[in-house]
């Protein structure tokens, strides 16, 4: 509370007129003269708000900001208000010169954004790709350049890839271009790499979705912000439009406690039954870790009703992803069927941390000895020791939902991965 009384009688008063614009003032004028100049700017800018135009507002916050106080206006009857002429090309430029709100708000631009916009500040308007809030990608990665995964290849071949280049067929059998799929299992285990390439082997446009693409701090903007990335998808067809965690976006709406998500919820639902447009030619791909989590009513038919497993790599793929990584580092003597079998439970990004490891150590040693040498085996073999697989504690909590929580069968394919690894 105030120490003045004037001050707390003038505020008390303000609060039952909030329009009264000579009060205001009169109350940024006094808090000036008492030192609260933080409190005095926070009035004189509610005033120029609601009339941007008031010289004595203008004269208030130049003196609040520390600038010089231009005489008061005469006093006397204000003349008639005349209409302005219009604007010429130069005449923005020399209106920001001689406005201290313009000049106020070029000092302060990194700090607060400007309250006002001026004639000449609007975007051109732009056509085409262009006009695009996110990033329309063409992806250059095809299936082929996904090593293993025999298992999830087919999948994809059945739901996306066979009927997109078989019309006929495809309207033979009356089988939609529409759909979604959720690829699910442990992280850094290609689910990204994966959609990337079933765009490209499509032809499709790419883009990627997640939650900081959606999510916004005004009320309604995280749901303008999901149906824009739709429509981006549908004025782009055939387009794979990839939601990476998924579970983020459509968390079990029995768990969240928050009305914003669970209304965000259900605009993901709506987008993807295609109420807000046309899904033709939309291909959903869906990604997480963790799909117990996800709300059961993105499962349901003509959603992301087909879930696949993506498995740590098999030794045919382990054995991929290290030639990759090692393929223009230098190399010398290394077994990579022994390095191959020892990393059973790694995922790929832990390979390509592991010869991220390996490399440095050479590296070490060069600098330690002076002497430059090639990556060999024993630097493999001391990553190995060093880097462990980031998928087992995946693995523990997969094995709690495999065996007490696989409803509807949703889950088999990970109990017989599970029961193969003799893990149940």
């Amino acid at each position: 509370m105030s120490a003045d009384p004037l001050i707390e009688s003038l505020s008390a008063a303000l609060d039952a007129r909030p329009d009264d614009l000579p009060l205001r003032l009169h109350l940024a004028a006094l808090l000036l003269d008492a030192g609260r100049a933080g409190e005095a700017i926070a009035q004189v800018g509610q005033a120029l708000a609601r009339e941007p135009g008031s010289a004595q507002a203008q004269a208030l916050m130049q003196r609040a900001l520390g600038g010089s106080v231009p005489p008061p206006p005469p006093a006397g009857p204000r003349p008639p208000a005349q209409r302005p002429a219009p604007a010429g090309p130069g005449d923005a430029a020399a209106t920001a010169d001689h406005d201290p709100l313009a000049a106020y708000e070029r000092e302060l631009a990194d700090v607060v954004p400007p309250r006002f916009a001026r004639a000449g500040d609007e975007p051109e308007p732009v056509t085409g790709d262009a006009d695009r809030v996110y990033d329309v990608e063409a992806s250059g990665i095809r299936l082929a350049d996904v090593g293993g995964m025999s298992a999830v290849k087919e999948r994809l071949e059945l739901a996306f890839l066979g009927p997109l280049r078989n019309p006929e067929l495809r309207r033979m059998y009356g089988k939609s271009l529409r759909g979604g799929l959720m690829l699910y299992g442990p992280p850094g285990c290609g689910k990204t790499f994966l959609a990337r390439a079933v765009a490209g082997e499509m032809g499709a446009k790419f883009i990627s979705l997640s939650i900081v693409d959606v999510l916004d701090m005004w009320m309604g903007n995280s749901e303008r912000n999901l149906h824009e990335l739709f429509q981006a998808a549908r004025r782009n067809a055939p387009c794979v439009l990839f939601l990476d965690e998924v579970d983020a976006l459509g968390h079990k709406r029995s768990q969240v406690g928050s009305s914003s998500m669970r209304t965000l919820g259900n605009q993901l639902l709506a987008e993807l039954d295609g109420m807000e447009g046309s899904n033709e030619g939309v291909f959903v791909l869906a990604a997480t870790n963790t799909p117990w989590d996800v709300d059961p009513a993105l499962r349901r038919p003509g959603r992301l009703d087909r879930v696949v497993l993506v498995l740590p790599p098999d030794a045919e793929a382990r054995r991929s992803i290290l030639e990759y990584h090692l393929r223009e580092r230098p190399i010398a003597g290394i077994d990579l069927r022994k390095i191959v079998a020892a990393t059973e439970d790694y995922s790929g990004a832990d390979l390509a941390h592991l010869c991220e490891t390996a490399a440095e150590f050479a590296m070490a040693d060069s600098v330690r000895t002076g002497e430059v040498r090639m990556i060999e085996h024993r630097d493999l073999e001391r990553a190995v020791r060093e880097v462990r697989p980031s998928t087992k504690p995946w693995m523990a909590t997969a094995r709690n939902v495999a065996m007490f929580a696989n409803e509807g069968g949703v889950y088999d394919d990970l109990v017989a991965y599970l029961k193969q690894r003799r893990m149940l």
